[in-house]
């Protein structure tokens, strides 16, 4: 059913590998047969922010704002980062800039920090050429959301094809995203169950908050070591209870330790604290997502000493009435901001 997959991840993340067969350990020399029948896989457990892409008032990337970022979300326990999600706003960016910012979060980044990339364009073929060219400047692993331009013919077996074709392809773990709020493509389960077979799927990002999917999706890929991740801190607790291994939070960006810690209760067996938490997230959470996006979620991180900026164009920076309303979000939740 599958044709060759990818190599396994680079060796400087080989500590987080894990197989079907733990004793069995395969490089990126070993043949097909033996890399189908030992499915190589990257632990990608943990919380992971989806990094904001930085620009100056010209629009342009500052990676100088970048790297103070990356100091300041070093404080964290994160298990890596997201370049090129959708708060990246890598749809507002060419293939140089997408390929540069992984690059250059790579170079930045921790080498035991995972880079998870995202290569998603609307055709296969570039989606193909994408992933390669970032997993040879230092993803180890690309996250690829549904091609939705022509929403209306993405069919499961048109989504189903493009994965396969992807991951047949790709150096490195993939992993499926499927953001509907954003695409009006909502991954049905039946497809992703077949994809969790896949030698080189490794696990999803999940951001349309249907807990009940999201439990049926682990245990339905079980057998698969197949690894699903909240994809919003608004439901990131309970995610967790149903199996998910971690999340990607747009909230992370701007409250990186609390995110962090709300995993951390739940695995310490504390889920009286982990509730509370994840009641005072909610709000926070809804004002950098839903009611605000991304102007919103980069006004957050001015207010708690990141470096926010603006949006590039066409989307707007919030007004003065709404940053203050997404001020208030937080210190309604407990969260003063330090700026």
């Amino acid at each position: 059913m599958f044709g060759i997959v990818g190599r396994v991840a680079r060796s400087v993340n080989s500590s987080r590998l894990i197989t079907k067969a733990a004793a069995i350990q395969l490089g990126p020399s070993a043949p097909a047969a033996s890399m189908s029948s030992v499915r190589p896989h990257l632990d990608i457990s943990g919380v992971y922010p989806p990094i904001a892409t930085p620009f100056g008032e010209d629009e342009n990337i500052d990676y100088e704002k970048l790297k103070a970022n990356m100091d300041k979300w070093e404080e964290a326990p994160f298990s890596g980062y997201l370049v090129q999600g959708s708060n990246g706003e890598y749809s507002y960016l060419n293939y140089d800039e997408r390929v540069e910012m992984v690059s250059a979060v790579r170079e930045m980044a921790p080498k035991d920090k995972l880079v998870l990339a995202g290569s998603g364009c609307e055709s296969t073929r570039d989606t193909i050429a994408l992933t390669k060219k970032m997993a040879e400047v230092g993803a180890d692993a690309v996250m690829v959301v549904t091609p939705c331009y022509y929403k209306g013919r993405m069919t499961n077996s048109a989504l189903e094809n493009h994965y396969i074709k992807v991951a047949d392809e790709s150096p490195v773990p993939v992993i499926l995203y499927s953001v509907p709020a954003n695409t009006g493509i909502d991954l049905a389960l039946e497809v992703i169950v077949r994809l969790s077979e896949h030698p080189n799927i490794i696990g999803m990002k999940e951001s349309g908050g249907d807990i009940a999917k999201i439990g049926n999706m682990v245990f339905k890929t079980a057998e698969n070591n197949f690894q699903v991740l909240a994809g919003s801190a608004s439901f990131l607790y309970p995610a967790l209870v149903v199996g998910a291994v971690g999340g990607v939070c747009a909230l992370s960006n701007v409250l990186a330790k609390e995110t962090c810690q709300l995993r951390q209760l739940y695995q310490d067996g504390k889920h009286r604290e982990a509730t509370k938490l994840q009641h005072r997230l909610i709000s926070p959470n809804a004002a950098v997502t839903k009611s605000f996006g991304v102007p919103g979620m980069k006004s957050a991180m001015d207010l708690f000493g990141y470096y926010g900026g603006p949006p590039r164009s066409p989307l707007l920076s919030v007004k003065k009435s709404e940053a203050l309303a997404i001020k208030q979000a937080f210190i309604g939740s407990g969260f003063e901001p330090t700026q």
